[in-house]
């Protein structure tokens, strides 16, 4: 413990805010000695007992808004050594059902040293007369959390630089025994603690003094290469070979037991070998799961519907919404009702979400004591589903009960779906692990139906499971290809078909616009386009500019600096926070990049920034983003700043699932190594009226001549296929 820290000794007497999530705590706190006096308190506590005795270790600190507090590094809990404060502490709620009266005979038996005691011979309990064996239990346990563990972790983890949200992740997973566990083996957070990958393992493991030859490193770091090459690649498995190439390359001039470690991973079912393919344990689980279920499903059907019924709700629904349902529109509908299994694909325009409408109602109508559920991979893809269905809709996370920091779900196997039907829309960006999940989840689901659009870019986890179930041919698939949208955005169907049989010709409606132009005009142009968009009365949320690339002088970053400046720049009324390279201001377009399960916002939803309050006006201390997503009200600190940044421009994949009235999109030469014919159909495929696409036509032209750069690579189709012939 550093020697300029200021230790007192006292009680905290009320908590005044305390942060649950990551253990943000401002307390009152009564200082024992001459003085008697009560100061404000700030810091990370893990748990604490109002009126119990505690030492306290940090410095004073003078926030301009709060006046003076004390900012408490660490803490710990001295045994009380008279009876009325062992009693007090006894009974208190660190014991839960330990009275007075149990922990006063607990004193008159073993006297005022009975802690100290207790804590080095648990059997001294034995002595008192009339203690159960469940009393016994809970004062030993309760004496064990007065344990400096948590310190002993804080101060390590601080001295690293590995970050509170990761102390709380330890603490919750191996409570007081993380650091013990850590000095151990730091590696082991990889497998046992989520949110720890091998990068953040091996800093701490540097910390340690860990040597880079050091087997347990070795180990980690080749379950990391494997992990990491199958979320880079979309792949299920990696190559045995191109494994050995990777981690040799990586270990450089390191001497070590290839084969030792890959055969340790091999019997820890860490990775699975089959032929030559070696698989992470999560995309093999996935791939023989997916594979058995679907091939069983369901457990139970539904009844078998009324014929004449189904189709006299057909016409009386079609007239309800003022559509004449055609015979392929009728075929989709009825197919539906024919299997338990059935898969819809279709662009835009195509009638995809007038079935759905007619399928939910129809099934209503059909089975009135059945429940189904309508799904989408993102919040926003749900919203859009909910507002064009007429029907609520959520995201498979929600529904599943995602519990954030553990990674785990809350509705599974054990504590199933009770629903008989699930619609699952924009399911081409639904990864392996991910419908895994879903369906261990679905044992008493009768009915799936999954939606999607075929030629969209595939989910960002590994796996493709829509093209992999549909290319088993195992299962009903109504391809929609009839164009029924005439409206505003017909131009950007038409386009989207010629793109997906890969040409261009630039002769389309209004709704498309072409602007060849030099690079670096690109950024001054997109401006000049966005200005004139908002002249016309429409509104930044309204308008949405797309980059396939992060980099570059059409890039994400350089655009989003660039339409910040111009449409919501500095200004004094306006306060504004530095995060890394990114300026968060007042009045912001918000991108959310990561799930928040808790709070209801999810990747890709966006939001405005409505105020920043920084630390010296926060009672936390720390500074406050607060983000208005369509009326979900978010607030952000350090800890999670990372989850958020600027909307004026996103990626493609961010904006999947998504519609936007007006899109973006500049192309040039530079991007040559994203674009591919998926990645621009599903770019130009996010706009719902008009389209305007600008810089170097030619590498547009290019890109949609290229199909796909690497095709991923997996083993359901067959898995499916193989279960199906046994």
């Amino acid at each position: 413990m550093s020697e300029d820290l200021i230790k007192l000794n006292g009680k905290f007497t009320y908590i005044l805010f305390r942060n649950e999530d990551n253990l943000y705590t401002v307390a009152k706190f009564l200082i024992n000695d001459e003085t008697e006096k009560t100061i404000t308190v700030v810091g990370y506590l893990l748990d604490i007992t109002i009126d119990i005795i505690y030492n306290i270790y940090g410095r004073y600190v003078e926030n301009d808004k709060y006046g003076l507090q004390f900012s408490i590094e660490s803490y710990d809990l001295p045994l009380p050594d008279d009876e009325d404060s062992i009693i007090k502490f006894l009974s208190g709620s660190q014991f839960p059902t330990i009275g007075k009266k149990t922990a006063l005979k607990v004193v008159e038996t073993l006297g005022k040293d009975c802690l100290v005691n207790i804590k080095k011979d648990n059997n001294l309990l034995n002595d008192v007369i009339g203690l159960s064996k469940k009393h016994k239990e809970i004062i030993i346990e309760g004496l064990s959390k007065t344990d400096e563990g948590f310190e002993e972790l804080v101060q390590f983890m601080n001295i690293s630089g590995i970050g509170y949200r990761n102390i709380i992740r330890l603490n919750r997973t191996y409570g007081k025994d993380a650091f013990k566990m850590i000095k151990e083996n730091p590696y082991r957070v990889i497998e046992e603690c989520d949110g720890f990958g091998f990068k953040l393992a091996d800093k701490i493991g540097q910390y340690l003094g860990i040597q880079k030859d050091d087997e347990r490193r070795l180990y980690a770091l080749l379950i990391h290469i494997v992990n990491e090459y199958c979320f880079s690649s979309g792949d299920s498995y990696i190559l045995e070979g191109e494994l050995y190439e990777r981690f040799i390359n990586e270990i450089e001039d390191i001497p070590c037991d290839y084969e030792s470690l890959l055969n340790e991973a091999f019997n820890r079912s860490q990775l699975i070998k089959e032929n030559n393919h070696i698989y992470p344990e999560a995309q093999y689980k996935a791939e023989n799961y997916i594979s058995n279920y679907l091939n069983i499903f369901p457990h139970i059907p539904l009844d078998k519907y009324n014929v004449k019924l189904l189709n006299e709700y057909i016409e009386e629904f079609g007239k309800e919404i003022g559509i004449e349902y055609d015979e392929i529109q009728k075929e989709a509908i009825k197919a539906f009702f024919d299997n338990d299994f059935m898969i819809i694909t279709g662009g835009p325009g195509t009638g995809k979400t007038t079935i759905v409408r007619a399928i939910i109602d129809l099934f209503r109508k059909l089975y009135p004591a059945s429940t189904y559920a309508c799904l989408a991979p993102t919040g926003r893809a749900a919203k859009r589903l909910s507002e064009l269905t007429d029907s609520e809709a959520t995201t498979i996370h929600s529904l599943l009960k995602w519990d954030l920091e553990s990674n785990t779900f809350g509705v599974d196997d054990n504590n199933p779906l009770l629903q008989d039907l699930l619609i699952i829309d924009e399911f081409s960006m639904v990864d392996q692990w991910l419908f895994y999940n879903l369906l261990k989840a679905s044992n008493n689901v009768k009915k799936i139906c999954i939606i999607g659009d075929e030629d969209q870019l595939p989910s960002v986890g590994p796996g493709a499971v829509f093209r992999d179930i549909m290319e088993s041919n195992l299962f009903k698939i109504i391809r929609l290809t009839n164009i029924y949208r005439q409206e505003s955005g017909s131009g950007v169907v038409s386009l989207s078909q010629d793109i997906r049989n890969g040409f261009i010709d630039e002769s389309y409606s209004n709704d498309v616009m072409f602007y060849e132009c030099n690079i670096e005009k690109i950024k001054n142009n997109i401006q000049l386009i966005v200005k004139e968009a908002l002249n016309k009365g429409y509104d930044l949320n309204d308008i949405q500019v797309l980059s396939p690339m992060h980099q570059g002088v059409g890039g994400i970053d350089i655009l989003n600096i660039a339409l910040q400046n111009e449409f919501n720049p500095k200004s004094d009324d306006k306060k504004e926070l530095n995060i890394g390279y990114i300026t968060l201001r007042e009045g912001d377009k918000i991108l959310q990049l990561k799930n928040q399960p808790d709070d209801d916002v999810y990747n890709g939803d966006i939001g405005t920034l409505v105020e920043i309050i920084y630390k010296e006006e926060s009672i936390t201390n720390k500074p406050i983003i607060t983000v208005d997503f369509q009326g979900i009200i978010v607030e952000y600190n350090p800890d999670n700043f990372n989850n958020i940044t600027l909307a004026y421009c996103i990626s493609v994949h961010k904006s999947q699932g998504s519609e936007y009235p007006i899109i973006i999109i500049p192309f040039t030469y530079g991007m040559n190594r994203m674009l591919q014919r998926k990645l621009i159909y599903t770019a130009i495929t996010r706009a719902k009226h008009s389209l305007v696409i600008l810089g170097q036509l030619g590498a547009m032209k290019k890109g949609v001549t290229i199909l796909e750069t690497h095709p991923r690579a997996t083993t359901l189709t067959k898995r499916i296929i193989d279960m199906s012939n046994k």
